[in-house]
């Protein structure tokens, strides 16, 4: 075929699969409509002191799974896991991680833009809240992404601004710099993300991988106190992992939860390489104390990696078997009967 017979074949084609994917969104979305989901209970979500609300105004707690890297697993996203999260696994939120580096969003930007607004598109039909994970790393400046992080934040909520179920999370695990450091870069970007959606929740990492700066000088906290942000509907967060985050890390986060509106975007049960032996008890004590006070968490992650954090066994993706237990790891076990019956434990 002639290359212009080829590029007309291909262009009618993308249509039309663009056409169908649009017609499948339209028609999950339609199905859900007059289901119960978490969005259509709590709609637009605010920050009321230090809790998260619903359009009520009533504190409520969400649970969730995080992706893995999308430039890695994607084959774990699709309709079929997510039609598992939300109705089996009865989830509330998707936290969509997106790389920054280590193949994520420099090496395309447009490409890795698309494929979240794809998953957006997925979780809204699901009936599900979407948060968008700006998952820097290494470097450990936000500072280092910042046009990078104004970008691509003002697509995201240009695109998905008449929505009430997205949450910005611009900056995963800061580190290597203090407080006041990750302050400039978030009073940079908030700015961004307000011009196109006043209302949506943006959440801020903290000190030291997110911890509050437990795992550094352990004053991370207070120089939050000192300068918080001074922006409506923004939340602080706290990632941990249960084998290796032991009473210093919990005494430092319930402190915080008495002070701070707080999230945990990410936790494992296991090491914070998200690998190793699983200290449920811990894990336990963590979910307990966030339960008391209504602190929303997403675990750590939807994907059949080897590790011992991912909840599926090698394979899963691959076969499509995502329903029921019998590929689940044990941290997966674990972590899934709390996502369902929360008030079991």
């Amino acid at each position: 075929m002639r290359r212009s017979g080829l590029l007309a074949s291909l262009a009618a084609t993308a249509l039309v699969a663009v056409g169908m994917g649009i017609a499948g969104a339209s028609a999950r979305a339609a199905e859900t409509a007059d289901a119960v989901t978490p969005v259509s209970q709590n709609g637009q979500l605010s920050v009321c002191g230090r809790q998260l609300c619903n359009s009520h105004g009533k504190p409520i707690q969400l649970r969730g799974m995080s992706t893995h890297g999308i430039q890695w697993y994607a084959q774990c996203v699709n309709d079929a896991s997510l039609d598992v999260l939300a109705t089996e696994w009865k989830a509330d939120v998707l936290r969509i991680s997106m790389y920054v580096q280590e193949g994520g969003y420099e090496t395309d930007p447009a490409g890795f833009t698309a494929r979240v607004n794809d998953y957006i598109e997925k979780a809204t039909a699901r009936g599900l809240y979407a948060i968008v994970d700006w998952h820097m790393l290494s470097p450990g400046d936000p500072n280092h992404n910042l046009d990078r992080a104004k970008t691509f934040f003002g697509q995201i909520a240009a695109r998905h601004r008449d929505k009430t179920n997205i949450l910005y999370e611009i900056a995963n695990e800061p580190s290597g710099v203090h407080w006041n450091t990750i302050k400039s870069y978030a009073d940079q970007v908030i700015p961004v993300i307000r011009a196109q959606d006043p209302d949506g929740i943006v959440l801020v990492g903290t000190e030291d991988w997110s911890s509050l700066g437990a795992s550094g000088d352990g004053a991370g906290l207070a120089r939050i106190l000192a300068n918080p942000i001074t922006a409506g509907n923004v939340m602080y967060t706290f990632h941990f992992y249960a084998a290796s985050h032991d009473d210093w890390y919990l005494t430092t986060f319930r402190d915080a939860i008495a002070r701070l509106p707080m999230f945990v975007t990410e936790f494992g049960t296991q090491e914070y390489t998200g690998d190793g032996p699983n200290d449920f008890a811990r894990s336990q004590q963590y979910l307990d104390l966030m339960a008391q006070n209504k602190v929303s968490w997403v675990n750590w992650n939807y994907s059949d990696d080897h590790r011992s954090g991912a909840v599926f066994t090698p394979g899963t993706c691959a076969a499509g078997a995502y329903s029921g237990t019998a590929r689940l790891k044990e941290a997966g076990v674990w972590v899934r009967d709390r996502i369902r019956t929360p008030d079991d434990f």
